[in-house]
């Protein structure tokens, strides 16, 4: 028998299912989605948000951190942003459905207000799934290439209609998470939904300027200095790049503008595992983890209480950027010796 790529295989069918009946009778549905949200987390809510209205559903986003400027063009009349608002937010939903998480602690702030959220809670998420998850009505998935194809599958099997609004969100999250059908996520599916999304009226060269050409020039004198700290250990094919406190201020940028930056050092040739250290301050650095070939970055970054993907992933980690930068990379180059 022929398999059409746009099947949703019998397992995500069946969670989508579940999920769908879990919304039966449900009024008013709280969506959030992880610190500092990046194009799939926001592109996910926004086409979500606008497909719960096809369903009789109010939606609100409330996310744990500001929504970032760069997907402004996301939002609408039709949908309202609470973020400001915090867990006050919260108050009066029928259920929230967290998009692009795989662990509660991804909510920053609002975690433990959500964990004492009394509704359902439910969750659409493509990550590595984490002990500690953010609700108990689940679509999971790992080999979609973004929480944003699942969005697009829980409306083909709830039988709903993709707008225009909707593609651009499905669009922005795909195009994004993928970096611009790079990644080694990119899978033919992910084409052929984007090429549906084509279909549904989505203007890609308007995105590709939004997205990826509106840089304030401030973006590109903080790349400039960052690019200057790199370190390179030919021998374990790691490459590294930081960032110290209070650039973001210096540069008059936001953290959305630090997006893609580690991937300069994930391209140069012979780099098996790509770092990007970001002092916050308060002896906290944040590390994003890039691999290629057989080195699993989610599998390393949990020696460090991160996650994510096996490609990309991320952690928190406790002390001065010295330290953590010696002791992170020091596990690197075992880790990328041994697997392990």
């Amino acid at each position: 028998m022929t398999t059409n790529i746009f099947d949703v295989s019998p397992s995500r069918r069946e969670q989508l299912e579940r999920f769908i009946h879990a919304l039966g009778g449900l009024k008013t549905i709280a969506l959030s989605t992880h610190i500092n949200a990046d194009g799939d987390g926001c592109g996910s809510e926004t086409a979500f948000a606008r497909l719960l209205a096809q369903m009789g559903i109010a939606a609100r986003i409330v996310n744990p951190t500001p929504w970032p400027a760069l997907f402004d063009f996301l939002l609408g009349a039709d949908i309202t942003e609470r973020s400001s608002k915090g867990s006050q937010a919260l108050k009066g939903i029928d259920a929230l459905v967290v998009l692009d998480i795989n662990d509660v602690k991804r909510l920053g702030n609002l975690a433990e207000s959500v964990r004492a959220l009394t509704v359902p809670r439910l969750v659409i998420d493509h990550h590595v799934p984490s002990e500690d998850p953010a609700g108990s009505v689940i679509v999971a998935d790992t080999t979609a290439c973004a929480t944003g194809e699942l969005v697009f599958d829980f409306a083909k099997v709830a039988g709903l209609t993709i707008t225009p609004e909707i593609g651009r969100s499905l669009y922005t999250a795909i195009v994004t998470d993928t970096g611009g059908f790079r990644f080694s996520n990119t899978t033919p599916r992910a084409h052929a939904v984007a090429a549906e999304l084509l279909s549904a009226g989505v203007d890609q060269a308007e995105i590709y300027q939004k997205v990826y050409a509106s840089a304030p020039a401030g973006r590109i004198r903080l790349m400039a200095e960052v690019l200057a700290t790199l370190g390179v250990d030919e021998e374990h094919g790691i490459t590294w790049l930081s960032m110290d406190a209070g650039a973001l201020e210096k540069f008059d940028v936001k953290s959305e503008d630090l997006d893609g930056i580690v991937e300069n050092a994930r391209s140069i040739a012979g780099t098996r595992m790509a770092l990007f250290f970001r002092d916050l301050g308060h002896g906290k650095v944040k590390v994003s983890f890039r691999t290629t070939g057989g080195v699993d970055a989610n599998e390393f970054a949990r020696q460090f209480g991160g996650g994510g993907h096996v490609r990309a992933s991320g952690a928190l980690v406790t002390g001065s950027m010295e330290d953590v930068r010696e002791k992170v990379l020091a596990a690197a180059r075992t880790f990328a010796a041994t697997g392990r």
